[in-house]
């Protein structure tokens, strides 16, 4: 049985993998910003799911929070790093941008942060970072979205660097999705390859257990991260 943080866990990704984490017999601390729905999937799931609402751009919050979970668990084996953001919309173009930044590179380094720290001292463990095939793309419409996919997969790098020079078994795990079918994408346009969230998040599971570096969610979006490594800049831009 594995202990394991999720944030962003009242819908999507977030909320599938900790139904599936929790079939399979492990404690789930599910943080997100919606109450309500943190309730319902605490009800669903039972005695095995431990909750706290969570704005996690509030970093201080963010460590208590993250902390009382792991003493309710009795400890912490995995964080996943889930909690992100598109393109917003409803808001003055920079103030949305900013926001994004701040929810998807800035909340993201400091759990990796946190849980770093704590598995530094505790032995090891391993962290999961929710990235995207984005990571390895710019695109005028989506800049700072793509810019901090590309953040979290270098910030993933660079620990996982560090990892090497500590004692304590630390794995880094950077899950690379492509299109999946959850709220956030819902009205989408222009999606192919798209997994619907179940099959998705099944394939995360094997990915992070069997400890890998990246992995591609679905399987087949490792052939477009190669074209994209291989296409140059000037191909992009006219796009």
């Amino acid at each position: 049985m594995k202990k394991i943080i999720i944030t962003g866990a009242t819908s999507g990704i977030g909320k599938e993998l900790a139904l599936q984490y929790a079939s399979k017999g492990n404690k789930v601390g599910l943080l997100g910003r919606r109450t309500e729905r943190l309730e319902e999937l605490k009800e669903e799931i039972g005695e095995r799911a431990y909750f706290r609402t969570l704005d996690v751009t509030d970093h201080e919050l963010a460590e208590k929070m993250y902390t009382e979970l792991i003493d309710e668990m009795g400890g912490l084996d995995m964080m996943i790093l889930n909690a992100g953001m598109g393109r917003i919309q409803m808001m003055p173009p920079w103030r949305a941008e900013s926001k994004l930044i701040e929810v998807n590179a800035l909340a993201f380094a400091h759990g990796c942060h946190f849980a770093f720290d704590y598995f530094k001292k505790h032995g090891g463990g391993q962290v999961v970072g929710m990235s995207s095939m984005a990571a390895l793309l710019a695109h005028h419409r989506a800049a700072a979205y793509t810019a901090s996919k590309h953040f979290l997969s270098n910030y993933m790098i660079g620990f996982r660097q560090k990892a090497k020079r500590v004692e304590a078994d630390i794995t880094l795990t950077e899950i690379r999705a492509g299109y999946i079918l959850t709220e956030m994408t819902e009205r989408a346009k222009g999606m192919f390859w798209v997994s619907d969230v179940g099959k998705a998040a099944a394939q995360m599971i094997r990915g992070i257990e069997k400890k890998k570096n990246i992995f591609y969610v679905t399987k087949r979006w490792r052939l477009l991260a190669w074209v994209a490594k291989c296409v140059p800049e000037f191909i992009w831009n006219r796009i």
